[in-house]
């Protein structure tokens, strides 16, 4: 006997770094508990997967992405994916970075163009750090993120623009890690997505 969800039960799997994992947050929630917090109260059925890895970056991410959504997202549920990724594409290592820029390219395309035959999907820039010149790599990075989501025809957020001139996000991130926020950080990554048309706009898709 073959069992019926109701239409409104969505499963989001949220697959980024450590801005997607929280890092950083005591209350465990980061950005993507708080916005599935809050869509829940508006009154939506919410399953939420967190699959953020620090030190993540775009190779290992490409690596395993499709593995683990399909296994959380059977094709019987509404399944959807937001993705967030980056930084750490872009931190010096050896006097290089740990992902050439151009391969990070390579490996967004490659990673949106295939989860956009499967799933609706939602891209999102990743957060700023504390370092300045990283912070200008980012930039660049995100902005080129921008022009392959519109090539694909995928909702982006340049959540980074936003941050980097949020003193809770750099003040918080400087007194923790030098790289991480805490709540109010957090909270304020959210109520960016959280006013988001796109975001908004996939619940009424239910």
């Amino acid at each position: 006997m073959s069992l019926k969800y109701p239409l409104q039960e969505v499963r989001i799997c949220f697959v980024g770094e450590s801005f997607v994992n929280g890092t950083g947050d005591p209350e465990c929630l980061g950005w993507t508990g708080r916005v599935c917090v809050n869509a829940n109260k508006k009154g939506h059925d919410i399953t939420y997967y967190n699959l953020g890895v620090r030190r993540e970056t775009s190779n290992e991410l490409r690596n395993r992405w499709l593995r683990e959504v399909s296994y959380r997202l059977p094709k019987e549920y509404d399944g959807r994916v937001v993705f967030s990724f980056g930084a750490n594409d872009t931190t010096i290592e050896n006097g290089k970075t740990r992902v050439d820029f151009e391969e990070s390219i390579v490996n967004i395309q490659q990673i949106l163009g295939e989860a956009k035959q499967l799933y609706p999907v939602l891209m999102l820039s990743t957060a700023p750090c504390g370092d300045q010149a990283q912070n200008q790599r980012i930039a660049d990075l995100s902005q080129r993120f921008a022009v392959v989501c519109q090539e694909l025809n995928i909702p982006y957020l340049d959540v980074f623009s936003k941050l980097i001139n949020s003193n809770i996000w750099l003040e918080e991130a400087k007194n923790y890690d030098g790289a991480h926020p805490r709540s109010a950080g957090y909270a304020e990554f959210a109520e960016i997505v959280d006013n988001w048309d796109a975001w908004l706009n996939w619940f009424s898709l239910t």
